[in-house]
């Protein structure tokens, strides 16, 4: 099945011609006269008939979030109506379906049950009781029973942004019974913060849409940044962002009821919706993260373009990956220029740079002349944590990004380049981004100019905290699970952790550590003129 988003559909034009439309009729709109809503006309026989032979292939399915999108789609209807229908589905649609006593509403009633659970609550317990006695009698459970009883254990969560605060995408990850999955909420900051797309993914499709909104942002020029959150931050973004979107479908509640049936690209926003509230429940209450905007609901919408090629297809393909805004971050400033023989030698530089989003921190403090080249910084900065150069890089800096020299990617090349024509002063703060997939940043910050000392070679280190993480451990958040697992022998992936790190025991990792000597010792090397062959030829 393709969990595809579907965003708040009309253009400004097709709002104001809504708008129009209505004036000219000087009244409500008409109200839905499908049999649910209108309740004339209706023949029980022919909505249960139609609710079971919708769920004739949901009994087939293995994965359980296509089961959770089936029962989300009922439990919106409520939402949607403002709950009206709640007594509705209580005293008459789930006695009747427990009473044909079939797989089908079995399915149905497990499948409604379990979303509307901490959204809906007497909803979610009229139809798992009425499960629950299906099962008791000895009707047969659909083949993501046992997956969808797992509990939901969250993974990453963070939020991704341009810098000027455009547009937003908040992103969690998800494990159940050995399956990943995620979502990815697509906010529009202009527009009061509300909720524009919503995708469910798998966690391979979920990892490529991610690497995709990235390379394609800075093949755009965006500055895409990104946000380690908390849980309870994550849970704040998205509840804000649903808020948002909820009170623009309550001023044109027309523009709703269509999102309601619009399923040309997968389920509809609100099928999704209630499907993100439902993974909420396993988060802890809302805090504001410190620093969030909050938005207000004053003055005009302004609409983003479709932000995601959403999943499409019954094979569950991917539809060409992400077609972002085409907002365009400021020119950068014109480089500061190059130190000239005649200006004398160059200062040393102390830096501090610091590992984005690490808790307790991770950081290295580091002289080195001011006139390095941003290459030489790259190979510092990889000596000084222990990273091994396997992945792409980019310097992040006022006067453009640079790493190697990339047309697509809009990176100019690295090494004609010194530091201080990026940082010049004293405060000056750069960032260094390492494998645009873990997403490894670093803030690097010039803390002060100091006197070049004879006696010292550079680069050199003077300090640090911890160890850097493994590579290709999963960006911080992976690290600290991998962390956490490590520190608990019956932690269930404790003896897969060892494994992959290639350990026989625990007590060989050891994140706390820190040795300034080693470190010093690798830059050292790095420093030391390399020898020149004296003659002859090289063996290969």
């Amino acid at each position: 099945m393709s969990h595809a988003g579907r965003g708040r559909e009309g253009k400004k034009k097709q709002k104001e011609d809504r708008r129009a439309d209505l004036a000219v009729a000087r009244g409500a709109p008409e109200a839905c006269d499908c049999p649910v809503c209108s309740g004339a006309g209706v023949d029980p026989a022919q909505v249960l008939d139609a609710l079971l032979d919708g769920a004739a292939g949901l009994t087939d399915s293995e994965d359980a979030l296509d089961a959770e999108v089936a029962g989300a789609a009922l439990v919106a209807m409520m939402t949607v109506t403002g709950d009206e229908l709640v007594p509705v589905f209580v005293e008459g649609l789930i006695p009747q379906l427990e009473a044909t006593a079939g797989g089908h509403a079995l399915a149905l009633l497990r499948a409604m049950g379990s979303v509307a659970a901490g959204v809906q609550e007497q909803v979610a317990a009229a139809a798992s009781e009425a499960a629950s006695r299906l099962a008791a009698a000895g009707i047969p459970k659909p083949r993501w029973d046992d997956e969808l009883a797992e509990p939901v254990q969250l993974g990453d969560c963070m939020r991704l942004y341009d810098s000027q605060e455009t547009m937003s995408v908040l992103v969690a990850s998800f494990r159940r019974a050995g399956r990943g999955h995620g979502f990815m909420v697509i906010v529009d900051e202009q527009d009061c913060g509300a909720a524009e797309d919503i995708l469910f993914l798998d966690a391979d499709q979920l990892s490529e849409a991610l690497d995709d909104l990235r390379t394609d942002g800075l093949g755009d020029g965006l500055d895409i940044r990104t946000q380690t959150l908390s849980p309870a931050g994550l849970r704040w973004y998205v509840e804000e962002a649903l808020h948002a979107r909820a009170v623009h479908n309550d001023e044109e509640p027309d523009e709703a009821a269509a999102a309601m049936s619009d399923e040309d690209e997968g389920p509809p926003y609100p099928v999704l919706a209630q499907l993100v509230r439902a993974r909420l429940t396993v988060l802890p209450q809302a805090r504001r993260p410190e620093g969030a905007r909050v938005h207000t609901h004053a003055g005009p919408s302004t609409m983003l373009e479709a932000l995601a090629s959403t999943m499409a297809g019954a094979d569950g393909g991917r539809r060409g990956g992400f077609d972002g805004p085409r907002f365009r971050r400021p020119a950068p400033g014109k480089l500061h220029a190059k130190r000239k023989t005649r200006d004398g030698p160059a200062p040393i530089y102390q830096v501090k740079v610091g590992l984005q989003g690490a808790k307790p921190p991770i950081w290295r403090r580091l002289l080195l002349p001011a006139d390095a080249s941003l290459a030489l910084v790259h190979d510092v900065i990889q000596v000084a944590f222990g990273w091994d150069d396997s992945h792409m890089h980019v310097f992040e800096t006022p006067f453009g990004d640079f790493g190697r020299a990339d047309r697509e990617l809009g990176h100019r090349a690295e090494k004609p380049v010194t530091l201080e024509q990026v940082a010049a002063q004293a405060g000056a703060k750069i960032r260094y981004t390492y494998d645009f997939g873990d997403n490894w940043v670093h803030e690097i910050v010039v803390e002060k100019l100091v006197d070049r000392d004879p006696a010292l070679r550079y680069p050199s280190c003077t300090g640090g905290r911890r160890a850097a993480p493994p590579e290709d451990s999963g960006g911080i958040w992976g690290y600290e699970e991998l962390v956490e697992a490590l520190a608990d022998p019956d932690h269930p992936e404790h003896e897969l952790q060892l494994e992959w790190l290639e350990l026989d025991d625990a007590s060989q990792f050891a994140p706390a550590a820190f040795d300034r000597d080693v470190v010093d010792r690798a830059l050292a090397r790095l420093a030391a003129p390399r020898r020149q062959p004296t003659g002859g030829s090289r063996s290969r």
